[in-house]
């Protein structure tokens, strides 16, 4: 199975002048414990990295010390998340068929999840982790009005790995360049083109870094796993 890492993340929102993916989390940076999982799944035998080249020589200091038994490959990033994934759809090796891809601020995530959804993808076209929404949503317009509050059964919050057969996902990337679409994850894409997206079980530990709070909670799980 192939990965691709979107990991351009800005470190704006914590309180950092760097990509946040290079802070330090128990001893190591957050983008090396996500490597780290991805590379220990049974499944995985290819990881591409797309970030900017500004951090290119922090993220190969990263994967020489992780030592790991995979390929790696860094590939330039975009202006936008869904331009990055677009070029790292691109640049995966010719004989690739089907592509996780996971957010690189997503440091817990298990290699049992990668190989979940990489069984998962063997007979669907497109997939999501993704976990019940637990507390009650609801919609407010822009004066914080509250307009409705649709049936908590039917949410879920959507996770990464997110998985598709590139040669669709490569079609939908194409038609939202030439008609303008901006999505904030592909399976959005995979929508707006007419595909069916299944949800595979996630992983309530699987909370994106973004803020200082983040990183503190990120602490606790990875003690507790130890």
């Amino acid at each position: 199975m192939y990965v691709l890492i979107p990991a351009a993340g800005s470190g704006r929102r914590m309180n950092s002048d760097r990509n946040k993916l290079l802070l330090n989390l128990l001893g190591q940076s957050i983008i090396g414990w996500t490597i780290q999982a991805a590379t220990a799944a049974n499944h995985v035998s290819w990881i591409g990295i797309i970030s900017q080249p500004d951090d290119w020589q922090d993220f190969e200091k990263i994967i020489g010390q992780l030592k790991l038994n995979k390929p790696v490959k860094l590939i330039q990033g975009g202006s936008t998340r869904q331009e990055s994934v677009y070029n790292g759809l691109r640049a995966l090796p010719s004989q690739a068929e089907q592509v996780l891809i996971h957010d690189g601020a997503r440091c817990l995530a298990t290699p049992n999840l990668f190989d979940s959804c990489a069984e998962t993808l063997k007979s669907t076209d497109g997939l999501i982790a993704a976990v019940p929404v637990k507390d009650t949503i609801k919609i407010v317009n822009e004066n914080n009005i509250v307009q409705s509050t649709p049936d908590r059964r039917q949410l879920w919050a959507a996770q990464t790995p997110q998985g598709f057969n590139v040669k669709l996902l490569k079609q939908c990337h194409t038609e939202a360049v030439k008609i303008g679409w901006q999505v904030t994850d592909d399976a959005a894409l995979f929508e707006k083109c007419g595909l069916k997206v299944s949800i595979v079980q996630g992983e309530e530990t699987n909370l994106k870094i973004t803020t200082p709070q983040d990183l503190a909670i990120a602490e606790f799980i990875l003690k507790s796993r130890e």
